[in-house]
């Protein structure tokens, strides 16, 4: 099991979420501003077996080209969303209560 860490652009945030959601992804969403992009971006906290990180990665990809298709709208950044991929096996309770 992996735990990947999307941080994407507002302008895809909602389409991301309702496509995925359809394609029975099981994610959270953590709306945030400032700091990493310097404007108001969305994290998304996925939770994929191995097997499907390929098939997510197409899917994010796919969305964010439709987003930018539809709005008749190119991303003005080198990438659309920055990820990170983390290993469930290396979590760490902070708090076992």
């Amino acid at each position: 099991m992996k735990l990947l860490v999307c941080i994407i652009d507002n302008l895809y945030a909602d389409e991301v979420e309702i496509q995925l959601k359809k394609l029975e992804y099981r994610m959270t969403e953590l709306a945030s501003s400032g700091g990493f992009w310097k404007k108001g971006n969305t994290t998304f906290l996925f939770g994929v077996e191995d097997t499907d990180l390929d098939s997510l990665s197409e899917a994010l990809q796919a969305v964010c080209l439709n987003v930018e298709k539809r709005k008749q709208r190119s991303s003005k950044q080198a990438h659309r969303y920055t990820s990170f991929l983390l290993d469930a096996k290396d979590a760490a309770l902070f708090m076992n209560i």
